[in-house]
Order: structure tokens, then C-alpha cells, then sequence
């Protein structure tokens, strides 16, 4: 498991109970998390000094309990990345923490390639509040930001404002993320990254439904055909219970080949500071050309 463990502004104090108790800057949240299935002592003295917890109703979605006034919208950094963040509905915060290590990874594949005169080619699907695209950006990139929600693409251009990087080679599209690959394939738009986080459910323009599981394959074997003659990298992360890291890397093993690159997979997380344990939040498997 790839632990993020830079982060000064933010910490995973305590989990337990279905429950995580963070810090979020100055501000202490408590969210819900289903992977949390064990029941170890409550000890950390923060449970009882949250500034707002989450609480999931019985028929779906859930509301915030406030305790304490909270301003509309707050930031926190990561290195030299500054983040915007506030209480979400279904417990959002619009930053999903242990995607630090991603970020860490993209970056140093890019200022490597930029160091040898290039000007990689991002492309970010599914980029929800643009984490990855800022961080990108950062590194040197030029970065194709796609994500189907208007407002968070709003939001993911308020980071890269917040983060200095407004000014750097960035397109902002709010599109379906699938119909954009199709499209830049008959184009034939090119990209030497390409970065995807896809929700595990979603609803068609006709409201049929949509599973990763499902269609984790012929998403994968889609993306491929817009990347580049040369390309870096190509991850894939997932918050799907069903698809393994090992199953991700041999799908994106089966997509890209294996006459050169290398695939890695593993599952990413948190430590909880209170208890020194590590809590799993997703997995990412990566192809990229150096072995």
C-alpha cells in the first residue's frame, strides 16, 4: 500500500466505527466510510471536539451536523498545491487526500520529461475539482481537463487560481468523458498522459446505468487509442470494492501490451495518527514506459 504522507494540512486522526475523524486544516470533520468495520476504541480526544459530522440516513444520502460555525468554503495546502475545500453533500470535501501519492508520481514523470525538452500532453478524465490537473500544470504539462459536472469544473479552476497555475496551457471542458475520447480519437488529438478516476456507478443520456466493473475493459481499451507514440503513463484509479488492484494492473496489461513499459498496481491510503494504522482508500494501477 502507497501511504500519502506528506500532508501538513490535512490528517486521518482516528477511524473506527464506520467513522474517520480528520482535520482538515483547522477545521475537525467526521465522516462516514464503509470500509471501516472494525470497532477499536475510541481514544483520540477529537471524536468529542468535531466541528461537524456526517450522518447517513437510513434511506440514502445524509445530511452534515454542524456543531461549530463553519465558513462557506476553506483552503488547504499540499506542498506549493493550494486546494479549496468545504462540506459537500454524500460527505465530500472536493479533495480526496490519499491521492497525494498519484499527484507525487504524475509529477515526477513530468518535470523528468520536461527536463529532457518535452512539454508532456495531460489528459485528466472524471477530474472532478482538478487535483491532478493542478498538479500537473505545476510539474510543467499542458493539461486537457474533462469532468461532466459544471460546477466542478468551476471549482477545479478556482484551485489552479488558488494554486497559481490559472495561466499555464489548460483546457476547461465540461463534456462526457467518453464521448471526448471518442471524439478526440477521429480528430486524432494525442495525449503522452492520461490520468482517469471514474465513478463506480453512473446514469447514460438515457438513463441506463453504468458500472466500472462492467465496463472498466472497453473504458480502457477506448482511452488507448488517444495516447501518443511516445506515451509516459497511463493510470487508472478506482473506489470500486469488485475491481482489485491485480485486476486493474491485467486489464491495463492486456490493453497496453507487455512489449515494453512497466504496470504496477497496489492499493493507496491514509495513516491514522492517533493509532498508527493504515486505511485503504482505493486502488491505481499505472502503466508507464520506463521499466
Amino acid at each position: 500500500m502507497r501511504i500519502a504522507t506528506d500532508w501538513l494540512d490535512y490528517e486521518l486522526i482516528d477511524c473506527t466505527e464506520g467513522e474517520r475523524l480528520e482535520r482538515w486544516g483547522d477545521i475537525i470533520l467526521i465522516r462516514p466510510d464503509p470500509q471501516v468495520i472494525w470497532k477499536t476504541p475510541k481514544n483520540a480526544r477529537l471524536w468529542g471536539k468535531a466541528d461537524a459530522r456526517y450522518i447517513r440516513s437510513n434511506t440514502g444520502g445524509g445530511r452534515w451536523e454542524v456543531y461549530k460555525s463553519l465558513p462557506p468554503f476553506w483552503s488547504i495546502s499540499y506542498k506549493d498545491l493550494k486546494f479549496n475545500i468545504k462540506t459537500m453533500g454524500f460527505k465530500h470535501t472536493g479533495i480526496f487526500p490519499e491521492q497525494a501519492v498519484n499527484w507525487d508520481l504524475t509529477r515526477g514523470i513530468i518535470e523528468k520529461a520536461v527536463k529532457q525538452g518535452r512539454t508532456p500532453k495531460v489528459l485528466n478524465l472524471f477530474a472532478y475539482t482538478g487535483a491532478a490537473t493542478v498538479s500537473a500544470l505545476k510539474a510543467g504539462a499542458a493539461v486537457t481537463h474533462v469532468d461532466a459536472s459544471k460546477g466542478m469544473t468551476s471549482w477545479a479552476k478556482e484551485n489552479a487560481a488558488a494554486s497559481g497555475v490559472a495561466d499555464k496551457p489548460v483546457r476547461w471542458l465540461v463534456d462526457d468523458c467518453i464521448k471526448f475520447v471518442q471524439r478526440e480519437i477521429r480528430r486524432g488529438n494525442k495525449y503522452d498522459i492520461v490520468i482517469m478516476d471514474p465513478p463506480s456507478y453512473g446514469r447514460g443520456p438515457g438513463g441506463e446505468v453504468w458500472k466500472l466493473e462492467e465496463e472498466v475493459y472497453n473504458l480502457t481499451e477506448l482511452i488507448k487509442g488517444v495516447l501518443s507514440s511516445d506515451p509516459l503513463m497511463f493510470m487508472i484509479s478506482s473506489y470500486t470494492a469488485g475491481l482489485s488492484p491485480a485486476v486493474m494492473a491485467y486489464i491495463l496489461g492486456c490493453v497496453m501490451g507487455t512489449s515494453y513499459g512497466k504496470i504496477s498496481s497496489d492499493e493507496i491510503g491514509l495513516k491514522a495518527s492517533s493509532t498508527g494504522l493504515n486505511l485503504p482508500c482505493g486502488s491505481t494501477a499505472i502503466w508507464t514506459a520506463e521499466d
